[in-house]
């Protein structure tokens, strides 16, 4: 018996709207939403959203709420678990990033440090 494999990225309904909307009026083809993280902040990693053309050979692809994630290979570890939300109050919106993986943050929100999951 094989064990299920576990979600990489959930995103709440918040958040799936929001990036229907965004990638609706992207003006162009758009594959699907790139997540990722890079080096960054001063708390060592920053989250990456951009537009996909086409998924990279090597992606992870998810589809969830009716958008579709493409997740490099590398950030997988990083973003394991990871439901991404999207919020708004008073003063802002943006997106949220409820990580298990991230153990701080920086004083702006800018950065995260996170850690790869463990098996």
């Amino acid at each position: 018996m094989t064990r299920p494999r576990p979600k990489i990225v959930t995103l709440t309904d918040a958040a799936a709207e929001r990036l229907k909307a965004i990638i609706a009026r992207s003006g162009t083809p758009v594959a699907g939403l790139r997540l990722g993280v890079k080096k960054g902040g001063c708390a060592g990693l920053e989250y990456t959203m951009e537009y996909a053309a086409e998924a990279g050979a090597n992606d992870e692809v998810i589809e969830d709420k009716g958008v579709r994630i493409l997740i490099d290979p590398s950030a997988i570890l990083f973003l394991l678990g990871t439901e991404m939300d999207y919020r708004t109050d008073k003063l802002s919106s943006r997106f949220v990033f409820n990580n298990p993986n991230q153990i701080g943050a920086c004083g702006c929100g800018e950065s995260v440090d996170i850690r790869p999951a463990q098996e």
